[in-house]
Parts: structure tokens; C-alpha cells; sequence
């Protein structure tokens, strides 16, 4: 069975530039656009990794990584946050940090590496 990567990321040119990246790479793929639908969809569809956007409406990234931090069960999830802001930004134990634009090698390197 395909391990499933979580794309959250308000951009929908994004979310599918992602999930086809991910889907041509051989994982399955679910996304949300903010962190209020990420956490609701966690509940159902547990990724084995997250890419993260931090600047969404509704709810940033580092609010849902702050929740998602405190849940037993998945704060083990890894997270690639992926953002057009510059820094690094309340996500202490993301895998990487990737700024956009954003080189897909490099991306698909860290994901590889990460969860296989």
C-alpha cells in the first residue's frame, strides 16, 4: 500500500502542482487548503507526511502544527513546510523547510528520504 502525503496549502495551483508530483512519484495524496481542514480531514485520511504551508486563511500552519503537536498519535507525522515566507517559523521539528519557488529534486530528495 502507498504511503499518503497530506498537501496543505491554500494555492490551488499548489495543492495540484503537489499532489500530481507526489502521485507520479507512487504516493497517495489528500490535501486541504487550510489548518482548520487539515485537522477535521487528519481524522480520517493519517498521513504518513505532511507538507505544510504557513501564511492561510482561516488558520495558519503553525496553529495546526501546534494542535497536531499535542495529539499523541499524530504529532510523530513528519512535516515539510513549504512557504513564500522567510525564515523559519514555529515549526521547530519540521524535516525541512522549503521556500518557494521550490525545486522539485530537491522536494522529492527530502520526501524519499523521509518516508521511503
Amino acid at each position: 500500500m502507498p504511503k499518503k502525503i497530506m498537501v496543505v496549502d491554500d494555492d490551488p495551483v499548489i495543492v495540484k502542482y503537489l499532489t500530481t508530483l507526489f502521485q507520479d512519484n507512487g504516493y497517495d495524496t489528500c490535501s486541504a487548503s487550510d489548518g482548520l481542514q487539515a485537522m477535521d480531514l487528519i481524522q480520517t485520511e493519517v498521513p504518513d507526511l505532511i507538507t505544510l504551508d504557513l501564511e492561510m486563511p482561516q488558520e495558519w500552519g503553525s496553529r495546526f502544527y501546534r494542535k497536531l503537536s499535542k495529539d499523541s498519535n499524530l504529532k510523530k507525522i513528519p512535516i515539510i513546510v513549504i512557504t513564500g515566507l522567510a525564515g523559519q517559523h514555529a515549526v521547530k521539528d519540521a524535516v525541512a523547510y522549503i521556500h518557494k519557488p521550490f525545486d522539485r529534486d530537491k522536494l522529492m530528495g527530502i520526501v524519499k528520504q523521509t518516508i521511503g
